[in-house]
């Protein structure tokens, strides 16, 4: 947009209110326009002040920030962005305010109290302008299972038919809400999840996904096996790869350097999908910012596995499936309603047979004729 983007902060800290608009200040197109020190406050503000993008502190007096972004998404469609504090109790109120529609959140560092938050400017600087471009989200409702089962686990894993990772951002966590609450508790498939996320919110998160889902959602550790049925989300500050053993294929954790810029990256485990389960993976790049996961979701199409990018009408930000349809490493394309029903479809056991079967009769076929090319 040719105009600044107008932001309206709305923290109850004092020093908060002071040093954001001096970061954000750095940013010739984003104008700091007021602040407010609670909801009462801030929603006088955004009538006033008609901001394009509010920032939004969740534990507050009076109106807290969740009460307020139930009345920004009722009556004022701004997009809000979520300054989070790095505590369980935040954890749990952020998920619950990007459950209400708030368009993404950025972690406060640990010293921020000390004034320093300058290491999160470019990151905050960068969802405003693309919250600015895209609108207010709008909200996902899921409905989970009426009555929740209680799992029963064989005394004999269960083996998945194929592997599903998924690669995720910007709207992930609703997206992924309706996605989970879609698949049934027999689902075939082991799902392993990217989600861009800081340390100390991908728990908390997990557990909130395992709430609504027929299939087990945890957080990944290190030697999870990979099983039918179970969903592995990816830690904050790590990366996720695969490894297939002797005695069951399982997760790993690792501490590499960060991948465009981020850590954990779709393309690390997409590339190491690709090479342990070759045509047996299936690579899902869902909404988001940025072009992660893209080069990686190639790795798994040459790797003969299936690609999908979810459909840009059904994205918060389309940028991540975009950049990989872009380059020709999509193979399809899928809205997120449709999106259960083709994993389930192609997690299929007997999906997977008829593949094979036809594998093997293209190679009899290739066999054949080099037969008789040699006579």
């Amino acid at each position: 947009m040719s105009e600044k983007i107008r932001v309206l902060v709305v923290d109850d800290s004092a020093l908060m209110r002071k040093l954001i608009p001096q970061v954000l200040h750095r940013d010739p197109s984003i104008e700091v326009v007021g602040t407010a020190m609670d909801g009462e406050m801030g929603l006088k503000k955004i009538r006033e002040l008609r901001p394009n993008v509010v920032t939004l502190d969740l534990d507050m007096p009076r109106m807290d920030g969740i009460e307020m972004l139930r009345q920004i998404t009722r009556k004022h469609h701004v997009p809000v962005i979520v300054f989070s504090t790095q505590t369980d109790r935040s954890a749990s109120l952020t998920m619950k305010a990007l459950a209400l529609g708030a368009f993404d959140f950025v972690a406060k560092p640990q010293d921020a109290a000390a004034g320093r938050i300058e290491q999160v400017a470019a990151e905050f600087a960068l969802k405003i302008k693309v919250a600015a471009s895209s609108g207010a989200p709008k909200m996902i409702i899921t409905v989970p299972p009426a009555k929740r089962k209680e799992r029963r686990r064989s005394s004999m894993p269960n083996w998945p038919s194929r592997v599903v990772a998924i690669g995720i951002s910007t709207g992930g966590p609703n997206a992924l809400q309706y996605l989970f609450s879609q698949l049934p508790e027999d689902f075939p498939g082991c799902i392993l999840v990217v989600q861009h996320m800081p340390e100390g919110f991908t728990d908390m998160f997990a557990r909130r996904l395992d709430e609504c889902s027929a299939i087990e959602v945890k957080e990944a550790q290190s030697g999870d096996l990979l099983l039918a049925g179970r969903a592995l989300i990816c830690p904050g500050n790590r990366h996720m790869k695969v490894r297939r053993m002797e005695h069951g294929n399982i997760a790993i954790l690792v501490d590499q350097p960060r991948v465009n810029g981020h850590r954990p990256s779709a393309d690390v485990l997409f590339q190491t999908v690709a090479q342990e389960f070759g045509n047996r993976a299936i690579g899902v790049l869902m909404t988001g910012m940025g072009d992660d996961g893209a080069i990686g979701l190639g790795a798994v199409r040459a790797a003969g596995g299936m690609t999908i990018a979810q459909s840009p009408d059904t994205c918060v930000v389309d940028s991540m499936p975009r950049a990989a349809s872009a380059r020709g490493f999509a193979t399809r394309v899928v809205s997120l309603s449709n999106l259960s029903s083709v994993l389930q479809s192609k997690c299929a056991p007997e999906q997977l047979a008829g593949e094979s079967a036809t594998a093997a009769s293209t190679a009899d076929v290739v066999a054949g004729e080099g037969s008789s090319r040699r006579r």
